[in-house]
Order: structure tokens, then C-alpha cells, then sequence
């Protein structure tokens, strides 16, 4: 069983800057699609942003594209999302989450493992 745990939330003023880390238990982290989503309050979880399992590839939702950036370290097991300029409707949960797969195809790819998440709240 995967086990996914994201840390690095918390409150933020707008402008300001985080790093969220989810860290994975599984051996086969290297060799899967990992990804950010997030749920804000009264809304459906959304797509952040992607990244293949080697880590050349990296996809992003328009609301993040140059101000959010994925990465992942394959020897700690670890993917990360550096967040600068951060906007109040940034505020959410947001989660990590594995696929089984290795690229991010489309909004319907497949992820089968989500860590509980971690609570990011920017105000202005």
C-alpha cells in the first residue's frame, strides 16, 4: 500500500511563498506520475500540476502556470510544489497524489493514491 504524507502548509499572506513536500512509502515512487491537487472550501478538488516519473515532463492548471512549480527528488522519495505569489484564491487543501502511470496524459488520468492533504490559506 502506497502511503503519501504532505507537509509544509500554512498561512501565507498574499505575495508570499510555500513549499509543500509529499513524501511516499512506496518503492516504485521512481517510476510513477505524481501530481498536486487541491479543494477549496465549497468547491470539487482541481488539478495543479504534474510531473512524469523521471521528471522531464511537467504540466500545470493555467491558474498556477509561473507561479507554481513541481519537482521530485526519486532517491528521497519525495515530490514538492514551490508556490510564489500566492493569491488568496490559492487558499485550499491540497493533496498529493500517485498514478500507476508514468505521464500525465489528459484531466482524465488516473491517479490511484492521495496522501490526506495539507492546509494552505493566503490572505490578503
Amino acid at each position: 500500500q502506497v502511503q503519501l504524507v504532505e507537509s509544509g502548509g500554512g498561512p501565507v499572506q498574499a505575495g508570499g511563498s510555500l513549499r509543500l513536500s509529499c513524501a511516499a512509502s512506496a518503492r516504485t515512487f521512481s517510476s510513477n506520475l505524481m501530481g498536486w491537487f487541491r479543494q477549496a472550501p465549497g468547491k470539487e478538488r482541481e488539478f495543479v500540476a504534474a510531473i512524469s516519473w523521471k521528471g522531464y515532463t511537467t504540466t500545470y492548471a493555467d491558474s498556477v502556470k509561473g507561479r507554481f512549480t513541481i519537482s521530485r527528488d526519486n532517491a528521497k522519495n519525495t515530490v514538492y510544489l514551490q508556490m510564489n505569489s500566492l493569491k488568496p484564491e490559492d487558499t485550499a487543501v491540497y493533496y498529493c497524489a500517485q498514478s500507476r502511470l508514468r505521464y500525465y496524459i489528459d484531466a482524465e488520468t488516473d491517479f490511484d493514491f492521495w496522501g490526506q492533504g495539507t492546509q494552505v490559506t493566503v490572505s490578503s
